[in-house]
């Protein structure tokens, strides 16, 4: 499949995105590389309004709005196109319908019900072999003729919420207690193979805080990891403050950003994690490995894998804590 010629450097871009907290940020380097190549252009996305607290503040983000599958389905019937391309990422009919209304040209992944309209509609078929998520996503942009120069996942935590997440340690006796280490002990639901032991975490925790009598660990998640946190509060008392299911995405970014390692299992924190610039241990599952999910790109982190039979053994986890921990300069 030959690419289109790369959009003019004042092209209006539109990027669509219904997907996940993970899989939204993993679009980030893509939409970074288009507002790179078309720097006098306009980029707009729209995404699934649950997600979009993921992308504010992005400076290459030139609009940011939502959408759904059901909203698309009733908008851009009025109107002419007035963007030049548009970037579908959704499984969704309706998607590529709206896009097509609204643009001159739509890129889209291969889905069952769609063909390519010749000048107007290009499908890209699945990878033959597996990729890392962000590159695959990269291949909309390349089919468009749009290459991109860094594949790190981009999120922005502003001034403000840096100092809420300040005041909110200072309120729960934290600040300035180092290592801060914050616990991700959880995905979501339907995922929940990829969690590893509540118990594990809980004798990762007792480890660390054994080499580091400093050490306050930080609870993330929703309500559903509250049970983990309180059961650690129990083990470790007056050491462990509990953000699970009380803070928002973006206040829960803010106090990752705050952290001195971020331990967690492969869900939408981890990206965001993945993100910024904090000493991190992603634990990923063998059938979703972390070579093909792990953040790009960063410094300060090891990426470990669950295996098919048996359990990531605690051992492991310390080690790369203690190693993360010792770069950063926290004390034994």
């Amino acid at each position: 499949m030959t690419a289109w010629p790369a959009p003019r450097e004042d092209a209006d871009l539109l990027v669509l995105i219904v997907a996940r907290i993970g899989d939204t940020l993993l679009v980030t380097p893509m939409l970074r590389a288009l507002k790179a190549a078309c720097p006098r252009g306009r980029l707009t996305v729209l995404a699934h309004p649950k997600r979009l607290a993921v992308l504010e503040h992005l400076p290459f983000v030139d609009r940011l709005g939502a959408i759904t599958p059901g909203s698309a389905w009733l908008r851009g019937r009025l109107r002419g196109p007035r963007h030049d391309v548009a970037f579908v990422f959704g499984r969704d009919r309706a998607l590529v319908d709206y896009a097509l209304r609204v643009s001159r040209h739509a890129v889209a992944f291969a889905q069952p019900g769609l063909s390519d309209a010749p000048g107007r509609l290009r499908l890209v078929p699945a990878p033959a072999a597996a990729m890392h998520a962000v590159e695959e996503r990269l291949l909309l942009a390349q089919a468009a003729g749009v290459r991109a120069d860094g594949m790190r996942l981009a999120y922005v935590i502003t001034e403000p919420e840096r100092r809420w997440a300040r005041d909110w340690l200072a309120r729960r006796g934290a600040s300035g207690a180092r290592p801060l280490v914050g616990l991700q002990t959880m995905s979501f639901p339907t995922k929940a193979h990829r969690n590893w032991p509540e118990a594990s975490f809980t004798e990762l925790a007792a480890l660390i805080a054994a080499r580091h009598p400093g050490a306050r660990f930080v609870v993330l998640g929703d309500r559903d990891a509250r049970a983990a946190g309180q059961a650690l509060a129990q083990r470790l008392p007056g050491r462990v403050s509990i953000a699970a299911g009380e803070t928002g995405l973006r206040q829960s970014a803010a106090l990752i950003g705050t952290l001195d390692l971020y331990v967690g299992v492969d869900t939408g924190p981890t990206h965001i994690a993945g993100a910024l610039d904090v000493p991190m241990i992603g634990i990923y599952h063998h059938a979703y490995p972390g070579r093909n999910l792990a953040p790009l790109e960063r410094s300060r982190l090891r990426v470990l894998e669950q295996p098919a039979a048996g359990e990531l053994r605690v051992d492991a986890v310390m080690s790369a804590a203690a190693e993360l921990l010792d770069e950063a300069g926290a004390r034994a």
